[in-house]
């Protein structure tokens, strides 16, 4: 009996093995492929045995189960060096078959190129060529028409209401770090508040929550005063570090609201479980409120408490919305033209797909 199945095992081997450099990778890889024998019931899987040379010093680097005919080795492999590989079959009571014939010599090297994803270089390739459109338009001095954001066009008007009224405009950073993109977005927006303070004499409050980004809006309020003319009327005692704590950052904002009354309170970045806790003390004390965020889930308080909110990508958009500067007017106007394309090709491809065409279906396969 222990013959007859020895016998079987010994004709169930795998053969036709054939080893090859993975295609589209870093390197450091070799594909394993072999023709897989008849009948494998009697086996539990097959072994992948590596060596460096046809003959000799084959070491098991892989098993994969019965009926799989495709091994990736990524165990050690160096690039520019010949492997050698045969499999065997392995049954369940660790019964084994003999080994195949060894591969031809397999050599793993990088590729410039990942033939597998040409779409998306058509796509940047398209992205880069519609950026450049835009901002060399914009530079010739086009006008490039972007839709309207309330909340941008009422700074202004916030601003000129604090200077009416003798009292101060509190500008809140979000409570993120640099790393937050909306962080870096409200710095940007800060700028040109600091800017149209100087000009309208008007005291700006910048409490900050995290120290790096108090020195980032320190130097960019600075930049924005001698923009204007104004580095004289620049406090740097106005633009100060609070705490790292979350809401004891919240409760010392509410207290500056409460003490000092500003008339406009601009909530512009990253928000958590406070947002609510600054809008509604601010809605209190009469200040007229625009706040920005891309936290979908603190939105809601900000369009409850607040007088004009900015919503997700409209917050990125504010730099360039503001200052119409052309590199940052044609970059955003080369996102909603690219956003239009895949949008039409979404639908195209659904369209295709419904019809039975696939090809547009796979374009956007990457």
């Amino acid at each position: 009996m222990i013959y007859i199945l020895n016998l079987l095992i010994s004709i169930s081997s795998p053969f036709d093995v054939h080893a090859y450099d993975t295609p589209n990778d870093a390197g450091g890889c070799i594909t394993i492929e072999w023709t897989l024998p008849v009948d494998d019931s009697l086996l539990g899987g097959y072994e992948i045995w590596r060596s460096e040379s046809p003959d000799t010093g084959f070491t098991m680097v892989g098993y994969v189960g019965r009926g799989i005919s495709r091994f990736r080795d990524m165990s050690g492999i160096e690039n520019e060096r010949e492997y050698f590989y045969r499999i065997r079959g392995r049954s369940k009571s660790l019964e084994y078959t003999e080994f195949s014939p060894s591969s031809l010599p397999a050599v793993a090297f990088y590729q410039w190129f990942n033939t597998g994803k040409i779409n998306t270089l058509v796509a940047v390739a398209i992205f880069m060529a519609v950026l450049i459109y835009f901002v060399t338009t914009a530079r010739k001095g086009r006008e490039l028409s972007v839709r309207k954001i309330a909340g941008l066009d009422a700074l202004d008007e916030a601003v000129g209401r604090a200077t009416e009224m003798g009292r101060a405009v509190l500008y809140v950073p979000g409570l993120s770090s640099m790393s937050d993109v909306a962080t870096i977005a409200s710095i940007n927006i800060l700028q040109r508040v600091a800017k149209k303070v100087a000009e309208y004499d008007t005291p700006l409050i910048v409490p900050n929550r995290d120290p790096i980004v108090y020195m980032v809006a320190r130097q960019v309020t600075k930049e924005g005063y001698m923009e204007a003319g104004r580095p004289d009327a620049f406090n740097e005692d106005n633009v100060f570090f609070v705490t790292q704590s979350q809401f004891a950052y919240a409760a010392a904002v509410d207290g500056i609201m409460m003490r000092e009354k500003p008339a406009t309170n601009l909530f512009l970045g990253m928000f958590w479980a406070e947002s609510l806790l600054l809008a509604e003390t601010g809605n209190m004390t009469g200040a007229v409120q625009i706040a920005g965020t891309d936290s979908v889930t603190q939105l809601p308080f900000f369009v409850t408490a607040c007088d004009y909110t900015i919503i997700g990508e409209e917050l990125y958009a504010a730099s360039a919305y503001l200052s119409k500067e052309p590199v940052l007017l044609g970059s955003i106007k080369a996102q909603d033209w690219g956003k239009l394309i895949i949008l039409f090709l979404i639908i195209a491809g659904l369209a295709g797909s419904f019809f039975g065409v696939q090809f547009i279906a796979n374009l956007l396969t990457v």
